[in-house]
């Protein structure tokens, strides 16, 4: 189709008339070209803001027009989120011959599907889509269009070998369905074309210049030609290059973004920053910073890395990385996009996730920590020109500028040859590590019950890895794999065909490495069964657990727990938790820490179930334990060093885990061992001691409501349905409207 019948075509019409398009970009002009509405499988690499989302939502309203779903997959959480809102716009058209729904999910990997199955659109991330791939999800096949944003990350070491497998299993399983894989950079895109059977649509088309350039001392070399002398912007003695660059930027108009390399680096610049943009700020920008920063100190964690946040920014600078709190980060990314932030810091994390473009982006350092490593290293020509993606404002500027310091250890001739002219990495298999290959091996025997070997092999065939490097370089890493599995009664087989047996199954549904579940599973066997040895089941008795009468239905999800146990396990279950292969971020114990950890830990010392031995000492399971004990998010992050969006993932994914756990002794018949793991993963949601489980259940009421709750004698919601709402409202931290729909919640449910 030519750009002249897109316009008009009755479908798309109303949505560029919506969007105010009058003409299409280039690339969106190829795409077309190439078959886009002919549902041709399509590999779009060109620039960001080059138009490759609305390419998508072209093709997808073709798609929606035939009846069939379509699947919008991203890597992050946070791009589901902005490309929900992206398609969202599908459902104001009135093009269809239905309501059109769109719905986004990024988490619950023990979901079955059906939460979503009415939607028409679902934006997902990988590892959901891999989960309902695993749980068979009859929906899938109604799909007419899968749609996979950030290709470039098959080349990455932890998102790389999901996306590579998802993939995979979407061209065998789902071949009738139309594939558009997009990305900013993939520079052996004949390559990956190929393995995924689409065709190009390569353009380095931007609607905004991109100029690139490298600093050193006090001149910005360019690759158009231009030297730009930079002025030094304090005499306080603490300028630094990558600030004078950027406020240069800003004083010609623009904004501009700070790539540090640590989130140590980045809250430093901002820091040192601050004073100097402060003097640039006019009455109207100083109110407009204050308003801001007033925000996030009265609506955010009490915690100092909140409080130094406000701080920069009433003085027109932010910091943004992984270690702030969710409500800090969305404050400081759309006050950067209004303007109200003249100035951001950031960890390279920043240019893989939400869309901040800025005007000039300045990279402080090309050299980063590598973990695997062990000390620094340069970072790759990919990963830069992804950072350069962000400079540029199609909505307020021209052109966008990048710019690299140099420093002792790369002079600026080797910095501009390697990265202003060099090309990006090619991309490839990161699946080749053992961990991948049992998670997907386990997945595909399960999800595929009574599979032979050789049709085992046939689909690992089928991946980047296998295309690039041939068969054999991953067969025998499969065939060891599948003898481990078996070993460990994951799977089983029989005349050459492969099934995975109930415990594996359940691993695998449960989205767990199966060295997770072994580990899992040996703790359990290890603890002795109190109850048998009693010949006592639970069961059920209104809210609460009576160990007397026998049961057959399943423990509940969301109850207050009466645990009778002889002996508890916490510590055990948040070491075991906190030690496991799939747990993430763990953080290494310092050694200012060591003598308060064994002093906390050593009180507990009786619930461990294996012996925490110096291996396993961290700052992730102090923290836990820390967290289902009541610390403050001060406690937790000023005085432990673990920040609260560090605190947010440690909690996410340990909630996850301990539901893997429970799921798993559920398995095992160990139902005597069931209320103590699932007290344990309610307070791990809600931060709280065992006497609040009830209290947080209500809605509204988090851990330190429920706390002022009991501290003022309502220690159950019995005695808050029968207190005056007088006597509720002058609580600390209750209020007359929360005391309203407390009251109102326990009498809907009496």
């Amino acid at each position: 189709m030519s750009r002249k019948s897109a316009l008009v075509d009755p479908h798309i019409k109303p949505l560029l008339e919506r969007l105010g398009y009058n003409s299409l970009y280039p690339p969106q002009d190829q795409a077309l070209a190439k078959g886009l509405l002919e549902r041709k499988n399509l590999l779009i690499t060109t620039p960001t803001a080059s138009g490759k989302t609305l390419i998508a939502v072209i093709a997808a309203i073709n798609i929606l027009t035939k009846g069939y779903k379509v699947v919008y997959l991203t890597p992050l959480r946070a791009l589901t989120t902005e490309k929900y809102q992206d398609f969202r716009i599908l459902e104001e058209l009135d093009i269809f011959d239905r309501k059109i729904k769109v719905k986004v999910a990024s988490s619950d990997y023990s979901s079955d599907g059906r939460s979503t199955a009415g939607a028409d659109v679902l934006v997902l991330t990988n590892e959901k889509m891999d989960s309902l791939i695993r749980h068979r999800v009859e929906w899938l096949h109604e799909v007419g269009l899968f749609v996979a944003d950030e290709v470039h990350l098959l080349g990455e070491r932890d998102r790389g070998p999901t996306l590579e497998m998802m993939l995979t299993k979407i061209r065998k399983l789902y071949s009738e369905a139309q594939l558009l894989a997009l990305s900013a950079t993939v520079e052996n895109s004949n390559e990956i074309a190929r393995w995924l059977g689409c065709d190009r649509v390569d353009s380095d088309w931007r609607p905004t210049k991109l100029v690139e350039g490298v600093y050193e001392q006090g001149v910005l070399r360019f690759n158009d030609g231009r030297k730009l002398r930079i002025e030094k912007s304090s005499s306080g003695g603490f300028s630094h290059s990558a600030i004078d660059i950027a406020v240069e930027c800003i004083d010609g108009g623009g904004q501009a973004i700070i790539f540090g390399e640590t989130r140590k680096r980045a809250v430093s610049l901002a820091e040192k920053a601050a004073s100097v943009i402060s003097r640039r700020l006019d009455g109207a920008a100083r109110k407009s910073a204050g308003d801001v920063a007033s925000k996030i100190a009265e609506g955010g964690d009490d915690t100092e890395v909140t409080r130094v946040l406000a701080g920069v920014v009433s003085k027109g600078v932010g910091f943004h990385h992984a270690g702030l709190g969710a409500f800090a980060r969305d404050i400081v990314e759309k006050s950067f996009k209004s303007g109200a932030i003249k100035l951001l810091t950031a960890t390279p994390t920043l240019a893989a996730g939400v869309n901040l473009p800025a005007r000039r982006v300045v990279l402080a350092s090309v050299f980063r920590y590598d973990s695997e490593y062990g000390g620094n290293m340069p970072i790759s020509v990919l990963e830069y020109k992804q950072i350069c993606g962000r400079a540029g404002r199609p909505s307020y500027d021209t052109f966008g500028e990048a710019v690299i310091v140099s420093d002792s250890r790369a002079g600026s001739d080797e910095i501009y040859d390697h990265y202003i002219l060099g090309t990006p990495e090619p991309i490839s298999s990161q699946l080749t590590n053992d961990r991948s290959i049992r998670i997907h091996l386990l997945s595909t025997i399960s999800s595929m019950p009574g599979i032979k070997k050789s049709q085992i092999h046939d689909i690992f065939a089928g991946t980047l890895l296998a295309h690039i490097k041939g068969k054999a370089s991953i067969e025998f890493r499969l065939d060891s794999a599948m003898s481990y599995l078996e070993k460990e009664s994951l799977i089983k087989s029989k005349n050459e065909r492969y099934i995975s047996t109930e415990f594996g199954k359940q691993i695998s549904l449960l989205y767990i490495d199966p060295l997770t579940g072994i580990e899992f599973r040996k703790a359990i066997d290890s603890i002795e069964n109190d109850w048998k040895s009693q010949n006592k089941k639970p069961t059920i008795v209104g809210n609460a657990y009576d160990l007397t009468t026998e049961d057959s239905g399943s423990l509940p999800t969301d109850s207050r727990v009466k645990n009778n146990l002889r002996q508890k396990h916490t510590l055990g279950f948040l070491h075991l938790i906190s030690n496991c292969p799939d747990f993430y971020p763990k953080f290494g114990l310092r050694k200012k820490d060591t003598e308060e950890f064994f002093s906390d830990i050593d009180q507990y010392k009786d619930e461990q179930i294996f012996a925490i031995t110096e291996y396993d000492y961290s700052r992730s399971l102090w923290a836990l334990h820390k967290w289902i004990n009541e610390s403050s998010d001060r406690v937790l992050s000023d005085r432990i060093g673990i920040e609260p969006g560090d605190m947010h993932r440690i909690v996410e994914v340990a909630e996850w885990l301990a539901f893997s756990l429970y799921e798993i002794a559920k398995l095992l018949r160990r139902r005597d061992l069931l209320p103590e793991i699932q007290n344990l993963r309610l307070r791990i949601k809600h931060g709280v001691k065992e006497e609040l489980l009830a209290l947080v259940r209500l809605k509204g009421i988090g851990r330190v409501r429920a706390r002022s709750l009991f501290a003022a004698g309502f220690s159950d919601p019995k005695k808050i349905a029968n207190a005056a709402d007088a006597q509720l409202s002058a609580i600390s931290n209750i209020g007359p409207g929360i005391a309203k729909s407390i009251k109102e919640q326990l009498q809907t449910k009496n």
